[in-house]
């Protein structure tokens, strides 16, 4: 509940059909005490006033620590492709909200949203819903009145509380578990697999991405006998000269071109789900489907010469796997230049550490949102790091990738990293929001 400056205490006042997107979107932000609120009872008793029972249509639950909005962007277009109908949400947004929702590829109108709000607002009554919790209600609402067949949601933060996890999913995937949201899901792999696995539900079919899943994860397996695909047992990945060889459980065999500049085992574990949805559909239809998928601010080109990537990747997982590609498409004369941009209870020395093989020249920039690290916080944090590479402070990161680039050669690589707020920056300030 808000607070006025007059010293009492009172409801915001919904803005109604009429108003605009944004005006709404700051309500959302005024009705619930905290930003974060991990359970499910208060989504739940809205739910069931918009929803007496389970929409029609199968509801594919993305989960994990990196790598959900690519399979989520795979396994959607893979189903668009084979002629299904299809709802997807995902979160955050890089420059609008409304790529939250997408029916059939498409984001959902500010209209669409609205009429959703109120619906939510309508139903919810006097009970209160987090930023997040009210626009994942509303994502639903969208998607039932679209009546698309299928479902694809993305897990915002863990998934046994999650809001998304108040929809029984017919089939999980759970892309990678990792440590990240520590204040929220726990220090260890096995605190948060247990999380994780929350998404499951007795007897239905799931894909673990990642080759070594915790030991809760499996529990869980086990506890509700899900029919679990996982790498490395029910599934392979095998590299060739040219991409990899992906094994179904069945002894079908597809190509994923190598590039494709999105986790690997985030679009295996797409192509496994949708095998598992579509078995008729054949596997070199599959694979031209994922040689085509691309995610915004997902290891994202946007120049030429120099090139220059954006990524979102903002914990050390993510920064290993950036590593790895930023290592492989490097020029052999030229050198890397970063510009990294954080937020404050991200592991910045553990990010900076994966990176630090790869990175030649540094450019720190300043974050004015909410939880960002300015500038010289962060270079204290590098301090901690053992980096044997140069770094240089901005105020922003506009003003870290304006030098980044004055300073690059034709043959040198920038990469510009560290949030979802990094890249929208760096989107703008290129021109390609």
């Amino acid at each position: 509940m808000s607070h006025r400056a007059d010293g009492s205490d009172r409801h915001p006042q919904a803005p109604g059909a009429g108003a605009t997107l944004d005006q709404w979107l700051s309500y959302l932000e005024s009705i619930h005490p905290s930003e974060i609120d991990m359970s499910l009872e208060r989504v739940l008793m809205v739910l069931r006033r918009l929803f007496p029972r389970k929409p029609p249509g199968r509801v594919v639950t993305v989960g994990g620590t990196n790598g959900k909005g690519s399979a989520v962007a795979c396994l959607e277009a893979l189903l668009l492709d084979a002629g299904r109908t299809v709802g997807a949400y995902t979160s955050p947004h890089l420059q609008h909200y409304n790529e939250r929702v997408r029916i059939n590829g498409a984001d959902v109108s500010d209209a669409e949203l609205i009429d959703a709000f109120c619906d939510v607002e309508a139903a919810r009554k006097n009970v209160t819903l987090t930023y997040f919790e009210f626009g994942t209600l509303a994502a639903f609402v969208i998607l039932a009145k679209a009546g698309v067949q299928d479902w694809i949601l993305e897990v915002g933060l863990g998934g046994r509380l999650d809001a998304v996890n108040v929809l029984d999913a017919d089939l999980a995937i759970i892309t990678s578990v990792d440590i990240d949201h520590v204040a929220f899901l726990g220090d260890n792999r096995e605190v948060i697999g247990f999380e994780k696995a929350g998404i499951l539900r007795p007897g239905i079919a799931a894909v673990y991405a990642d080759i070594d899943p915790p030991r809760s994860v499996l529990q869980q397996v086990a506890a509700q006998r899900v029919r679990l695909q996982r790498l490395g047992e029910s599934y392979r990945l095998e590299p060739e000269e040219h991409g990899h060889r992906l094994a179904f459980s069945d002894g079908t065999e597809l190509q994923i071109a190598g590039s494709v500049p999105l986790p690997l085992h985030s679009v295996a574990a797409a192509a496994v789900a949708f095998h598992e949805l579509e078995p008729r559909v054949g596997p070199d239809t599959i694979g031209r489907t994922l040689a085509r998928v691309r995610v915004p601010g997902r290891f994202e080109r946007l120049r030429q010469s120099p090139a220059l990537y954006v990524d979102v990747g903002h914990n050390p997982h993510a920064a290993r796997w950036l590593a790895d590609r930023v290592g492989l498409a490097r020029p052999e004369s030229g050198r890397v230049r970063a510009v990294y941009a954080a937020l404050a209870d991200k592991d910045v020395a553990g990010v900076v550490t994966a990176m630090s093989g790869v990175v030649d020249q540094w450019y720190l920039g300043g974050l004015s949102c909410h939880r960002g690290l300015n500038s010289h916080a962060l270079a204290q944090r590098i301090c901690e790091v053992p980096v044997p590479t140069a770094s240089r402070e901005f105020g922003s990161v506009s003003l870290a990738l304006n030098a980044a680039l004055e300073d690059a050669g034709a043959q040198d690589l920038v990469i510009v990293f560290g949030s979802f707020f990094t890249v929208a920056e760096a989107r703008q300030c290129l021109g390609a929001a």
